[in-house]
């Protein structure tokens, strides 16, 4: 879908596919669970419980961090990384009202 068929959208409607999409890949599930265990996380440790090579954990790690579910810093060569809380508050508001709004029963469907 073009950019511009895109903007046809509500802006709450556009923002929880982006996070959907950033969450739709189960080695991004573990990251952000692994995450959440630790306060602060370096890039290699993450790498150290996961079945992937470092370049894919970063790729990972990048895409999470461009959706602002998680925030980073580099410190040389050591990269850290921690939950973007204020992006899951966000998000778990946007997913309650998608699921309250779409498990209305209308008492019409086949």
């Amino acid at each position: 879908m073009t950019s511009l068929k895109k903007t046809q959208f509500a802006p709450e409607d556009q923002l929880l596919a982006e996070l959907a999409k950033a969450l739709a890949h189960p080695a991004r599930i573990a990251i952000l669970k692994e995450l959440a265990k630790r306060d602060m996380c370096i890039c290699g440790e993450i790498v150290e419980v996961l079945p992937l090579a470092q370049s894919t954990v970063s790729q990972h790690l990048k895409e999470l961090q461009q959706a602002g579910l998680i925030k980073g810093t580099v410190d040389g060569v050591k990269s850290c990384y921690c939950i973007n809380w204020e992006a899951f508050d966000k998000i778990s508001g946007l997913f309650s009202a998608f699921f309250s709004k779409t498990a209305e029963k209308s008492g019409k469907c086949c």
